[in-house]
């Protein structure tokens, strides 16, 4: 048997490596973060690191998770964004803009973009995304001569807005975990989300203009609606998603609802336009219900495992050690600033960004904003951009597997890999700028 003596001053690192390493057993991740640290917290108990009515404390918590009033919100756009996938009000959306910019060069990458951006405001879940835009829009693209690589990289990268444009679930989990206002997260989280959203149009135009054959316009009678008819499908298909959107982040910007009411008005209106296009059915209803129950349900678990974990972390003393590794190191903040990065980096390869939002964050917060004086705003709209990069990046990023996930067979993986390479720099030129200029997230607060 192993004496735990010795070991006591490193329990707080070796209770994270084995939550890492019951995580990439492939275990439900609620249980195995919440197993793991229950058993440290017995070990804790018996050498009397603390005592049992320190985890006493675990039931006070829970009480507080299931009264937050923010969390709230995670079900509701969760919901939102549902019932405008299932309900092919998005695809609708993408045919639309396709057939808007479809003479330009380049037009249906363009298209691309401007529906994950609007997705992005309206579903604010990656994985919908980029399945809905690869399922819609890279058959038609490849069928128009478009290339491989920038078929997939724009459908990936666009669909990964979801993580920092809002009303995104990520931003409303990172506000909970860091103690920021939602609504300031998701103003910090404008100008950034926009930032990348308009220079991945940028790199689609130059690609176009530069290679013309890898981007060509549909041909002309690709382009069958009129003008008139065109503006009168704009209008109908686009306004009402957009004045939906608009109405939603507006009334949260403008002090007039909170999260959780702008969240359930984005909710109803969603069904109410289902309704309108004359697709809300029951089956539609039922299928997205089941899906925000399974989301939030995982969202609640996690959130329960993570807490337990932290709570059993700090026990260990924890807490000290990461605050104590970040200070230490050569270069101070900006130090510290690298290598967290780099942690959230690497571990967004490995596991989804919710484990990164309850396991990760909430040992990295306290030292960036209260020993180092950050915002916490600006340190959650970093973390939220990171994550999204590292969604992107081969060989385990997790919009990749979504994307090859609805693939033809001739798509191969690489071509994928090399599409979303410019989009990654782009990503890490946009993280590089929020570090040397916070006033890009702050600017609206």
């Amino acid at each position: 048997m192993i004496p735990i003596d010795p070991l006591l001053p490193y329990m707080g690192p070796i209770l994270f490596a084995a939550v890492l390493a019951a995580i990439f057993t492939g275990y439900p991740v609620a249980f195995a973060i919440g197993g793991v640290s229950l058993i440290f917290g017995a070990i804790g108990v018996q050498v009397e690191q603390f005592s049992p009515a320190y985890l006493e404390a675990m039931v006070l918590r829970v009480q507080g998770i299931m009264s937050n009033q923010v969390l709230l919100a995670v079900p509701f756009f969760i919901l939102m964004g549902t019932v405008l996938e299932r309900s092919r009000l998005a695809e609708d959306l993408l045919q639309t803009i396709g057939q808007l910019f479809g003479s330009l060069r380049g037009g249906l990458a363009l298209a691309v973009v401007v529906v994950g951006t609007l997705l992005a405001a309206a579903t604010g879940v990656v994985g919908a995304s980029v399945v809905a835009m690869g399922t819609i829009s890279l058959p038609i693209m490849l069928r128009y001569g478009y290339g491989r690589e920038l078929s997939t990289g724009v459908i990936a990268a666009s669909g990964t807005l979801g993580q920092i444009i809002p009303p995104s679930v990520v931003l409303v989990v990172l506000a909970d975990q860091i103690g920021a206002s939602v609504g300031d997260l998701f103003r910090g989280a404008l100008v950034p989300g926009l930032l990348i959203a308009g220079l991945y149009a940028a790199w689609v135009a130059w690609t176009a203009w530069r290679k013309p054959e890898l981007a060509p316009a549909l041909p002309p009678e690709q382009r069958a609606l009129a003008p008139r008819a065109l503006a009168r499908r704009v209008l109908l298909v686009m306004l009402p998603p957009l004045a939906l959107i608009v109405i939603v982040l507006g009334s949260i910007f403008w002090g007039v609802a909170t999260p959780t009411e702008a969240g359930a008005l984005g909710a109803v209106g969603a069904l109410v336009l289902a309704a309108l296009a004359g697709r809300l059915t029951r089956a539609m209803v039922r299928e997205a219900a089941e899906i925000t129950s399974r989301l939030t349900c995982m969202v609640l678990l996690l959130l329960v495992g993570s807490t337990l974990f932290s709570l059993v972390f700090r026990g260990f003393d924890g807490d000290l050690w990461v605050e104590g590794l970040l200070t230490d190191l050569p270069g101070g903040r900006v130090g510290a600033l690298v290598v967290a990065n780099l942690a959230i980096f690497v571990l967004g390869f490995f596991i989804d960004f919710f484990e990164i939002a309850f396991i990760v964050v909430p040992l990295l917060a306290p030292v960036f904003v209260g020993r180092f004086g950050m915002s916490p705003v600006w340190f959650g709209i970093m973390v939220a951009v990171n994550l999204q990069t590292s969604f992107l990046t081969p060989p385990f990023g997790f919009a990749l597997f979504y994307l090859k996930g609805v693939c033809p067979p001739s798509v191969r993986t690489v071509e994928i890999y090399r599409g979303v390479a410019p989009f990654i720099a782009i990503q890490l030129a946009v993280l590089a700028a929020l570090l040397i200029w916070p006033e890009l997230v702050t600017a609206l607060l």
